[in-house]
């Protein structure tokens, strides 16, 4: 069956949440680790209305059979900000260099442009070199690093911010 890429809904929740436990737990690259992120079902589905009635944020999913591979976000900004939106990504990491973060991220750009959202920023850790050139090869540009961006187990991590420009 191929991957499919979609807007996230309310009943999805559950599955999301399981999810960022399993990809948390693979990784240092995301804001949480192996307990996911401290919410409920509840609040999930939630956000994930919230975030379906803003334009200028979408929540995606990457589904094979039934099972979540990825995640892609745009989150709008407002006031003075609403022509920009912040992303984010993740890829579960037995789908790592499988083309899932690129089918999202397309996704992501192409909703971005259907939704008058002009500039989208990006941190990444320094040393995560394959989601740099994926940022890269879709247009992002480096403006700068960080530093001490993350702090786990005593140890500081730098991430660079990217943008695209989409005007």
């Amino acid at each position: 069956m191929k991957t499919l890429i979609r807007e996230a809904l309310p009943e999805d929740a559950g599955q999301i949440i399981e999810y960022t436990k399993v990809v948390g737990g693979e990784t240092d690259n995301l804001t949480y680790g192996e307990s996911g992120l401290p919410i409920t079902v509840e609040q999930e589905k939630e956000f994930l209305r919230s975030i379906h009635e803003d334009k200028t944020s979408v929540f995606l999913v990457a589904c094979k059979n039934g099972e979540i591979l990825g995640t892609g976000n745009l989150n709008g900004l407002s006031r003075r900000m609403s022509h920009r939106a912040e992303l984010g990504i993740s890829v579960r990491r037995s789908y790592w260099n499988h083309g899932i973060g690129s089918m999202i991220l397309k996704e992501l750009i192409n909703y971005a442009r259907a939704n008058e959202i002009e500039i989208i920023n990006l941190e990444v850790r320094c040393d995560n070199l394959s989601a740099i050139h994926l940022y890269e090869k879709f247009g992002f540009k480096s403006i700068g690093i960080s530093p001490a961006y993350f702090k786990i187990d005593g140890c500081y991590m730098d991430f660079e911010i990217m943008y695209l420009d989409l005007r």
